[in-house]
């Protein structure tokens, strides 16, 4: 069945809701069509904690008034499993027990749902959670720039609108080594520059709609118009050139080079880390899947990284 979900949610979102109260189980149905959202229902709350692990949803919705157990309690005894801390919980309570003492800096709790709600109320709080979660999952945990969930979305939401665009990527070239010899700390402040430099160069040249991303580890892409994507990877070049130097001490910095052990364990000298970018075109709707575009941004990508200095490469064969 067809995800008709707004937003970004990559299917249709399974809710479970915990609660005694029939009328506010009964606003899920007002407020959701079955295409929409899977909504599954516990009375009590001690016998759905099985069934939470089994299957967890994409949302748990807990009544505070579950008549075996609080529902603070039940959550908590869901968040102290590690592998679910990161499932959205929404209580739901009367407006009133908000002034009961409860320690809500405390409580992991992600949303809060007061009594009265209105079917249009519920839905609008629901999708923000959802999405919100969807969001803060999807971040890279280092840079916190959308990972590979929004990246693959925003570029076939771009191709299925047949809209031109320039997708970059952008890679670190010896960065293993680097990071062998100074420790993942100092590696970590390379990431964190070079996510800074991709950003405020992106943004300058294509305003705050321009999107960066993190695939994770030294990879990154942008999008941009065709346009203004050369001016962007110049940018970049020189900024990275210019900066990543003073992350080596000074002996190698002077020398240019460093010496640390490769793949194979041998010891070999490496240049000054350098930065490649390969960069492919949609235009008039030629590519029709995200799959495309990754896979003519791979195999240009090696074409960029046989330059051991830090450059770029556009599609041009295919633009």
């Amino acid at each position: 069945m067809a995800n008709t979900f707004p937003g970004a949610f990559p299917r249709i979102p399974k809710i479970t809701v915990l609660s005694p109260d029939a009328a506010f189980v009964a606003l899920f149905s007002q407020a959701f069509a079955p295409e929409e959202a899977e909504v599954t229902v516990w009375p009590r709350g001690r016998g759905a904690l099985e069934h939470l692990f089994l299957d967890p949803p994409d949302l748990l919705v807990v009544d505070q008034a579950l008549s075996d157990i609080s529902g603070l309690e039940l959550v908590g005894m869901v968040k102290c499993e590690n592998v679910y801390r990161q499932l959205p919980v929404a209580l739901v309570l009367d407006e009133q027990e908000l002034a009961d003492g409860v320690d809500w800096s405390a409580a992991e709790v992600d949303e809060l749902l007061t009594r009265p709600l209105t079917p249009t109320m519920l839905r609008a709080r629901v999708l923000l959670t959802l999405t919100r979660a969807l969001r803060t999952f999807d971040a890279n945990p280092l840079t916190r720039l959308p990972g590979n969930t929004s990246i693959i979305s925003r570029i076939q939401e771009l191709i299925d609108r047949r809209e031109d665009f320039a997708l970059a990527y952008a890679d670190l070239d010896y960065f293993k080594s680097f990071n062998d010899k100074y420790g993942f700390s100092r590696g970590d402040e390379v990431l964190m520059m070079t996510a800074r430099i991709i950003v405020n160069t992106v943004r300058g040249v294509g305003g705050p709609t321009a999107f960066v991303g993190h695939v994770g580890g030294d990879d990154f892409i942008f999008l941009l118009p065709p346009q203004q994507v050369e001016e962007a990877c110049k940018t970049v070049v020189a900024s990275f050139d210019d900066i990543v130097p003073h992350f080596y001490d000074a002996a190698d910095r002077v020398q240019g080079f460093i010496e640390s052990t490769d793949r194979d364990g041998n010891l070999r000298s490496f240049p000054l880390m350098a930065i490649s970018l390969a960069i492919v075109f949609n235009r008039n709707g030629r590519l029709r899947h995200y799959g495309e575009a990754s896979q003519a941004v791979m195999t240009l990508k090696k074409k960029a990284k046989a330059n051991p200095r830090s450059c770029y490469v556009l599609d041009t064969e295919n633009d």
